[in-house]
């Protein structure tokens, strides 16, 4: 391996990630060793995530190997077979939890709405990299007319969590790119009003545009306790793990709220609060700290980057880590309506792994060719 090639490599990036998903593989078996069991083996989930985060590593690998100015040169080819799998979850897919958000592939589930990530990113490092277009509200509508597609059939699955983190990722590569503040705070304030007036529209009866458990959700954000019983469960249940784990926490498998069963989707959507309850104050502030690693790294990488596209494919990876931190973190505090979004790298989801290693090897690609490397 090139010498040059190791020494532009971002190791610390690398170690962050890397002691993310050890950490998450803690976490993940901690929370479902007790429904494992039941399947005939402790370690199944740890085993299926293990899987996933090694063939996201290989992923990773292979995108080093090609200079990310190619990779983008086929953003809309990536685009469209994201269009196609979504398309597909519609027709064929698997529905869990009322939503229709999986597409089973022999005896793996493949969740298109995370690769939509990568993709959205790759065509919008490619149509934002003109400054000056940007600028104007005519390099706005071009960034929406990419994103309504992917959120279109998103919202139809129903799946509001990755809608919203797909918008968030437009609206920070416009950041990013130069678009000015006073056009994002408009785009932003409609954005907002959109989303009430979904609420109330489908409050009226008028168009159900959002299903009964997606008003619930928003709803119970504001007095989860008026729901205990029902829709706030999940919330409250949070909340108690999370504070009955003080600063050092009870210790590994010691909560009580996540191994006797109170907490649900402890292993997915609700990762942090194990980590609240079994490891502390200090354990939350360790794994947000590690986050903070990547987004330092990825900064610096951002601002090393020798062009536009790659400054705007590191800011496409930033923002979509920081709205699923951002989200997931807050849901379980109970500051943020629970959507649904997993805590990367933390949370069990295969795909979901798979889509952030790959968007982390990305950011090391801008990394690599940020002078001119011989391969």
């Amino acid at each position: 391996m090139d010498r040059k090639w190791l020494r532009n490599l971002d190791f610390v990036l690398l170690a962050a990630v890397v002691l993310l998903l050890l950490f998450g593989l803690v976490a993940v078996y901690s929370a479902t060793r007790g429904l494992a069991e039941t399947r005939g083996d402790p370690f199944f989930f740890v085993k299926r995530q293990s899987i996933a985060a090694l063939l996201g590593f290989a992923v990773m690998a292979a995108a080093l190997t090609v200079d990310y100015r190619h990779l983008v040169r086929l953003s809309r080819l990536f685009y469209l077979a994201s269009l196609l799998l979504l398309l597909a979850v519609l027709l064929v897919g698997r529905t869990t939890g009322g939503a229709e958000r999986w597409l089973a592939v022999g005896p793996l589930s493949l969740q298109p709405a995370e690769l939509a990530k990568i993709s959205l990113i790759c065509v919008l490092a490619w149509a934002l990299s003109e400054r000056e277009r940007v600028q104007r509200w005519h390099g706005i509508a071009v960034a929406l007319a990419w994103l309504a597609p992917l959120l279109g059939l998103i919202l139809l699955q129903p799946d509001l969590g990755t809608a919203m983190t797909l918008a968030g990722i437009t609206v920070g590569m416009l950041f990013f790119a130069g678009a000015r503040l006073k056009h994002l705070a408009v785009l932003t304030g409609l954005g907002l009003g959109a989303v009430v007036g979904a609420v109330v529209v489908s409050l009226k009866g008028w168009l159900p545009l959002l299903k009964p458990y997606q008003i619930n959700r928003l709803i119970v954000f504001f007095d989860p306790y008026r729901y205990r019983h029902d829709e706030g469960w999940n919330v409250i249940q949070s909340m108690i793990a999370i504070g009955s784990g003080s600063l050092f926490g009870k210790g590994l498998f010691g909560g009580s709220q996540t191994q006797l069963n109170f907490l649900p989707a402890r292993h997915t959507d609700f990762i942090f609060s194990v980590i609240g309850e079994e490891f502390g104050f200090v354990g939350g502030v360790f794994v947000l700290a590690l986050f903070g690693v990547i987004f330092w790294r990825s900064g610096r990488i951002l601002l090393q980057a020798k062009d536009v596209i790659g400054s705007l494919l590191v800011a496409g990876v930033m923002s979509m880590i920081f709205f699923h931190v951002l989200i997931n973190v807050g849901m379980t505090l109970g500051v943020m309506p629970v959507t649904g979004l997993p805590l990367p790298l933390i949370s069990y989801g295969g795909t979901s792994v798979l889509t952030t290693l790959t968007a982390v090897g990305l950011v090391l690609n801008v990394g690599l060719h940020r002078k001119k490397i011989r391969f």
